[in-house]
């Protein structure tokens, strides 16, 4: 079967409180989708924080000394800094404009997967009025808190009202060792596996493979990042039919190189 991916339209802007999964469905009817077993369903990061309300809005941020230092060396945001700190288990690398963490979910990322672009400030009537006017500027988005539990309840919330068996994904933008430019990363699933162990398989030419383990998680985020696109497109969402490997359960931890392996910190 081949693989296609066709990104979801008409996924209206996604707000705290949302129900994603009535989305999601709502969304796939509109498109002429009929959600068939073993298909999967890819979720930007985005939508997800903003309808689990990880919106913050930086006047309520007061920063430490060590976030105002740390500013002071990479030119960010004292705010901005306090939240990566919040967010990480320690820092790995800093440079004018960006700091390199390992985050509290256990993967290494830049300003601990900190945005401002595309964050939509909360209803008039969820703001204080001690912050005054909203300014889209003055809100970033944290990542869920717990990405492998979202996607889970997710996945079983739509399986519910499709009676389909399928897998969910929820990525994020991530820079990569020695190499330029972002990729489409995975930070959270369920009912797919992060990766598959090909050792032991044998190649055209019958040899054994010893080493191949595909992080086939990470190859169809960076897919699915392609067709959704990081800018205006409004598509985030995308439907995937005939991943070439089976569906299991998995979680994003099949992903994370243990630290005694790393060579790249």
């Amino acid at each position: 079967m081949p693989l296609t991916l066709t990104p979801l339209q008409k996924i209206p802007l996604i707000r705290h409180g949302d129900n994603l999964a009535d989305i999601v469905v709502n969304a796939l009817t509109a498109n002429n989708i009929s959600l068939e077993d073993n298909d999967i369903l890819v979720f930007a990061q985005k939508i997800v924080s903003k309808a689990e309300g990880r919106a913050v809005n930086l006047a309520t941020v007061t920063p430490s000394q060590r976030a105002v230092e740390l500013a002071r060396q990479t030119e960010k945001d004292a705010r901005v800094v306090e939240l990566i700190l919040r967010e990480s288990n320690e820092i790995l690398r800093t440079r004018v404009g960006a700091i390199i963490v390992e985050h509290k979910l256990g993967f290494v990322c830049a300003n601990a997967g900190i945005d401002h672009s595309n964050v939509n400030p909360p209803e008039t009537s969820e703001v204080s009025k001690d912050f005054g006017s909203l300014r889209t500027d003055e809100y970033v988005l944290l990542l869920p808190e717990n990405p492998d539990a979202s996607a889970e309840k997710l996945r079983a919330q739509i399986q519910d009202k499709t009676n389909k068996r399928i897998g969910l994904m929820i990525i994020d933008s991530h820079g990569r060792a020695w190499r330029n430019g972002t990729v489409g990363a995975c930070i959270g699933l369920s009912g797919i596996p992060g990766v598959v162990d090909e050792r032991g398989w044998k190649d055209l030419f019958g040899y054994t493979l010893q080493v191949t383990v595909v992080g086939v998680a990470d190859e169809l985020a960076a897919a699915s990042s392609l067709i959704m696109g990081q800018a205006a497109e409004g598509t985030p969402v995308v439907h995937v039919r005939g991943f070439p490997y089976p569906l299991r359960d998995g979680s994003v931890k099949e992903l994370i190189r243990p630290k005694d392996q790393d060579l790249f910190r």
